[in-house]
């Protein structure tokens, strides 16, 4: 469906993008502007794990700069919560709103299948991320290899905790897809190189919520007090681990390495409670995803898939997963931020 879409929702999001067209926060100066020509106007929803954190609220900037820049309705929609059940049916509305596109950011890949499926059976293009396992999609991107970016933070905790120690790792969800990749990761990285470390606990799952992450994180340390090291998938961890760090006066004896924003973690990694996040700029996912659902609506399919250049910072050579997962595309986006590079990052 090819339309100008009104609603409140819209409306207010149109207003909000006007005002963040003046300080651009996604680079768009090498943009691949053949990739999303169209005479068209389009209505494109990002839905994704929960609103109203910082994550989020970063990838809100880059889709409402992506409808800035194009004039495309773009807008950004989550529940309060991270809740499977809620994320479903804000796609069951936009379907019956008659969207053009959902890119999405699953809380459970499991969940969204069926209602993603219903969508693309309505003609509307479905983009999603963070979700490398998902079926019912046009395409997937990533921000990057999803293993070697666990590896990568397993090697920083291995630093820190001199290579020897009991660990724990934490999952907004047992289905975030990709999360739970990044772990895997990092498990798979610690048996190969750390051998003398070892993992407590199963995987906790915290809900994509830093006080869901204090609270799981003061029981496990409770339960193994000899417990040295947090490998954090989700971004609240950094917040969750460093208020517990701070708190319990175990800074230099419980260390950190995982997901997380300046703007959440930064206090504590200046205070020197955790010495090392790893993330990629949400904001410019938000604009990849919404990049790719105005190709999938111009049907330039041919043009999307391994060496593609979105002319953003880090999907500047796509890759895809394997030749039986052509429409899954990952890039090269993450960046580490220590003490020492964080006053390089304002979000």
């Amino acid at each position: 469906m090819r339309m100008n879409f009104v609603s409140l929702a819209v409306a207010t999001v149109t207003a909000a993008s006007a005002a963040q067209a003046q300080e651009q926060v996604v680079d768009t100066s090498n943009v691949n502007q053949e990739l999303i020509q169209t005479d068209e106007t389009y209505s494109i929803a990002t839905v994704v794990k929960v609103d109203g954190i910082a994550w989020f609220d970063r990838m809100r900037d880059g889709v409402q700069q992506f409808g800035a820049d194009t004039d495309h309705d773009t807008w950004m929609v989550g529940p309060s919560s991270a809740d499977a059940a809620a994320q479903v049916q804000l796609v069951e509305n936009l379907i019956a709103q008659g969207v053009d596109a959902i890119a999405i950011v699953p809380f459970s890949v499991e969940a969204v299948e069926p209602v993603l499926k219903k969508a693309r059976d309505r003609g509307i293009v479905v983009i999603s991320h963070e979700a490398s396992n998902i079926q019912n999609v046009d395409y997937d991107i990533e921000a990057f290899d999803n293993l070697a970016y666990g590896a990568k933070l397993m090697d920083e905790l291995a630093e820190q905790m001199g290579e020897s120690g009991q660990y724990v790792a934490t999952v907004g969800s047992l289905t975030s897809k990709s999360q739970n990749e990044w772990i895997d990761g990092a498990i798979a990285r610690q048996k190969e190189a750390y051998p003398d470390m070892e993992m407590v606990t199963e995987r906790l799952e915290t809900y994509d919520d830093a006080n869901t992450d204090y609270t799981k994180l003061k029981e496990a340390l409770t339960a193994h007090p000899d417990i040295a090291g947090i490998v954090g998938g989700p971004m609240p961890t950094s917040a969750g681990a460093g208020r517990l760090i701070a708190e319990s006066g175990l800074q230099g004896q419980l260390h950190f390495a995982g997901t997380g924003l300046p703007s959440v973690a930064g206090d504590y990694i200046a205070g020197g409670d955790i010495k090392y996040i790893q993330f990629w700029d949400p904001a410019v996912a938000g604009y990849a995803m919404n990049m790719l659902a105005v190709a999938a609506l111009e049907g330039r399919d041919d043009q999307i898939g391994a060496g593609l250049d979105l002319g953003l910072q880090g999907y500047e050579n796509l890759k895809e997963a394997g030749e039986d997962r052509q429409n899954v595309l990952y890039g090269a986006g993450w960046v580490g931020v220590t003490a020492d590079n964080m006053d390089q990052y304002n979000f």
